[in-house]
């Protein structure tokens, strides 16, 4: 019985052992969150291409789109990371880590407030993460496979569904409204977004140290992207006589009207159907392949793993920078060069120095703090 009793008590309790889970980074995905965070400065300061709109195999079509793709992607993963990996959290842990995205869709949301207030020619992406956080909050109970069938439909139905509601904003000149912007008609809109949260989601609930695993995202990620691309094409051929379409907003302007070739092709940032398929196939590939690649080089990958595990930091470094710089048309990918380099300096020297980056440090500590006020009981409530 002695025995026993002292074997239990040696065990680390379920919240320690969450604790731990939670602290252990996944290195793969820091690196992958790096390329993603690099391919967003090539979007922002690399030479722009003539054909930008006409063809994603081209370099700014390789950024331009797919790398704030695979930086949401990531960001659900880092959701399911932190609400109890492959087992998800219930009782009052559930309700814990739901304060914690809540605080962190807070802080992000702001700090993208302050960084639009700068006025740069950036299309700022952290308010939509911050509603996209918002939009995983009922999901975090979910399977992996429910999770994917769910991104599926989304897939499929927000594309149309965007452009109808677009189309009545315009009607009723609301096209521009700040939650309007955010959810339908910017850069980024959440409604069609919210697939990638919730891949990320079902991917962060599966064994990423399975080989097995890894195997099936990388299939996965290749035939969606082969469909995706492929269908993107042929939709461009099929409705819009071989002419690029640059998504559902093309038509956002003209209510009442409808055409099939707004929904055709598979352009950056176009929100087709076509193209969410294909970035996310892109974007689970990069996962795969970063997974494994930073196992079996872990020095060479530490100063991307460095980048990548202050993504937030970075990215809001480098619309600091060009805003500090104003505004500049890059002829060549020397800035981007440049901008790549002096990242993976800095983030390496301060995370060997510092460790966490600072907005992740603020991000960690204040949700920490707010999920555990969130524990405690009202003035003349009785302790739990």
């Amino acid at each position: 019985m002695s025995t026993a009793v002292s074997a239990r008590r040696s065990l680390p309790s379920v919240a320690r052992r969450r604790h731990l889970r939670e602290d252990q980074r996944v290195v793969g995905l820091d690196v992958a969150r790096a390329l993603a965070v690099f391919g967003m400065f090539g979007a922002h300061v690399g030479a722009v291409a003539d054909d930008v709109g006409t063809s994603p195999a081209t370099w700014t079509g390789v950024v331009n789109g797919r790398s704030s793709i695979l930086f949401a992607v990531l960001a659900g993963i880092s959701v399911a990371l932190f609400s109890g990996r492959t087992v998800p959290v219930g009782g009052d842990d559930l309700a814990r880590a739901r304060v914690r995205l809540l605080v962190r869709a807070a802080w992000v949301f702001a700090i993208g407030g302050v960084l639009e207030a700068l006025g740069t020619d950036v299309d700022v992406i952290l308010g939509v993460y911050a509603v996209l956080f918002v939009l995983a909050l009922p999901f975090l109970r979910w399977p992996p496979r429910r999770l994917f069938l769910a991104a599926g439909v989304l897939a499929v139905l927000t594309p149309p569904a965007d452009l109808l509601l677009a189309q009545f904003a315009e009607a009723h000149d609301a096209y521009d409204a700040p939650f309007v912007s955010l959810a339908v008609t910017g850069a980024y809109p959440a409604l069609i977004w919210w697939t990638f949260i919730l891949v990320g989601l079902a991917v962060g609930r599966c064994d990423l140290t399975s080989a097995r695993v890894r195997l099936t995202l990388a299939a996965a990620g290749v035939s969606l992207a082969v469909a995706g691309y492929g269908a993107g094409w042929l939709t461009t051929q099929w409705w819009a006589d071989g002419r690029a379409s640059e998504g559902p907003l093309d038509g956002a302007e003209r209510p009442g009207e409808w055409d099939p070739a707004w929904l055709s092709g598979a352009a950056p940032h176009s929100g087709t159907t076509s193209e969410v398929a294909g970035s996310v196939g892109v974007a689970l590939v990069v996962v795969a392949v970063c997974l494994v690649v930073a196992e079996l080089l872990p020095r060479l990958t530490s100063p991307l793993a460095a980048v990548g595990s202050m993504a937030l930091t970075v990215y809001t470094g480098s619309v600091v920078a060009v805003w500090a710089l104003g505004t500049i048309d890059y002829d060549s990918n020397g800035p981007w060069a440049a901008y790549v380099a002096v990242t993976l300096v800095l983030a390496t020297a301060w995370r060997l120095l510092f460790g966490r980056g600072p907005l992740e440090r603020l991000l960690r500590w204040s949700s920490l703090r707010a999920a555990g006020a969130a524990e405690r009981p009202r003035p003349g409530e009785p302790s739990p």
